[in-house]
């Protein structure tokens, strides 16, 4: 870091050393380039101190999950090998059976009857989350220090259904108010779901939701690595949940827009790719991971996952739900170089399709706009078509059910794929049965949301 002691030549860094300069994590911030960033008029000091910021490498040590066909990664994976799908028909207020991806674990497990009572079935599913993570990773929880834990959900939305079922209810009372839950506000508040996590943990670090539509669970991630290698936080708790299932609004959204998917079997009625796919399955759902910095994990001999090895968000500016294969595309473009690889290195395209006429064709014409043409050893496939649309939490499922790739070489395949719409037929397409390869170093993740965001999040095999 020679030169930075130069306060006067700090330059449009200024503001960030004054925020950094004192504090006793500062000696962790370090090493590295920050692809992507110009530095019009930045001295070579300047420069210097900004590619301090990116310190060490980050990296997954812990997953828990709560899925529509598993309550563990183990069970999940296997699950979706196996071709099991998790959909089925559950009953929504005013509009009766309607298909569904729906969790069975056990709240209990980690709250007491009260704690759910009076928390939402976001808050719970975080809880279990956090909690199996936690297990998984194998860290003496009681000796991190809880103020230096980082909490980050992502979410697609939230309130919807406490603000729906409190509606419903002072709706038997004449509308008469004062029959409206005292709990109806922390309920409601977009935070919910970290919050609910931090009280059962005794956290005492940053916990907030993220609200990027589905590319939440992407998000949480993403968040979490900066978090971390900006020095925040020395541990973080992270991915995606989502309740949706809970609120009878967001059937009939996709109702009225003609995307919400029907079928005589559920299990076969999420069918991304397939040329007779007629919309999404709403599912509940949730992931978390924790991260840390790979020292630190080295240091309490954890089990590493995967590496964290590159990402990127930007938005499509062009439609409220329409997607933008450009915009995708250059989304994908710019993750594959922060990452320091080239698009023929990425041996698994977890794809976002949600299974609509439309937006399936626009997401293959992205990847196809990168992968088209000299990927040989790329390897596309899709979650949702066991799982449907877990909004919020689908990104950080999604990434989840590919994971083990890294130690079992397998792809798990896209299953309900009776005939290849001709326009989502991409190369390297897994389809039905499970494929063995030869090689999975680097993992891609898509997951894009209305409004416009897309997001795409790599991981690459630890090598140490």
């Amino acid at each position: 870091m020679s030169g930075c002691n130069d306060k006067g030549k700090r330059g449009a860094f200024a503001a960030i050393w004054a925020t950094l300069e004192d504090r006793d994590d500062f000696s962790r911030i370090g090493g590295g380039p920050l692809p992507g960033i110009a530095f019009n008029g930045a001295s070579a000091t300047d420069v210097r101190f900004a590619e301090s910021m990116k310190s060490s490498r980050i990296v997954i040590t812990g997953v828990g999950l709560t899925a529509p066909n598993g309550n563990s990664l183990a069970e999940f994976r296997r699950n979706l090998l196996d071709g099991v799908a998790g959909v089925e028909r559950m009953e929504i207020r005013y509009m009766g059976p309607q298909l569904a991806g729906v969790c069975h674990y056990d709240p209990l497990k980690y709250q007491k009857k009260k704690e759910v009572r009076v928390g939402t079935r976001a808050g719970s599913i975080s809880i279990y989350c956090a909690r199996e993570a936690l297990a998984d990773s194998g860290v003496n929880w009681d000796a991190v220090p809880k103020d230096r834990v980082g909490i980050y959900i992502g979410c697609t939305e939230h309130g919807n259904v406490e603000t729906e079922n409190e509606i419903y209810n002072v709706s038997k009372f004449n509308y008469d108010t004062k029959f409206w839950s005292h709990y109806h506000n922390p309920r409601t508040v977009a935070n919910n779901p970290a919050g609910e996590a931090s009280l059962n943990l005794g956290v005492t670090g940053p916990s907030y939701t993220i609200g990027a539509a589905c590319a939440a669970g992407n998000l949480g991630l993403i968040h979490a690595t900066q978090m971390l290698r900006l020095g925040e936080v020395d541990f973080a708790i992270c991915g995606g949940v989502s309740e949706s299932i809970h609120t009878f609004g967001i059937f009939a959204g996709f109702k009225s827009q003609n995307a919400l998917a029907t079928h005589e079997d559920p299990r076969k009625a999420s069918r991304p790719f397939d040329k007779a796919r007629n919309g999404i399955v709403i599912s509940e759902g949730g992931c978390l991971y924790t991260l840390e910095r790979l020292e630190d994990a080295q240091a309490r001999g954890a089990k590493i996952y995967a590496e964290i090895a590159g990402y990127h968000v930007n938005s499509d500016a062009s439609d409220y739900v329409l997607p933008n294969p450009t915009r995708q595309a250059e989304c994908v473009r710019a993750a594959v170089k922060r990452a320091g690889l080239e698009p023929k290195d990425i041996h698994i395209v977890n794809t976002h399709a949600t299974a609509t006429p439309l937006g399936d064709i626009q997401e293959c014409e992205a990847i196809r706009a990168v992968f088209g043409e000299g990927c040989p050893d790329t390897h596309i496939n899709n979650t949702k078509s066991y799982i449907g649309h877990c909004m919020g939490a689908a990104g950080a499922l999604e990434l989840a059910g590919n994971l083990p790739s890294f130690e079992d070489l397998t792809v798990h395949p896209t299953i309900n794929v009776d005939e290849l719409d001709p326009q989502c037929a991409l190369p390297g397409l897994v389809l039905n049965q499970p494929r063995k390869v030869a090689k999975v170093d680097a993992i891609l993740n898509n997951s894009f949301g209305m409004l416009g965001i897309n997001s795409t999040l790599i991981v690459k095999r630890f090598v140490s």
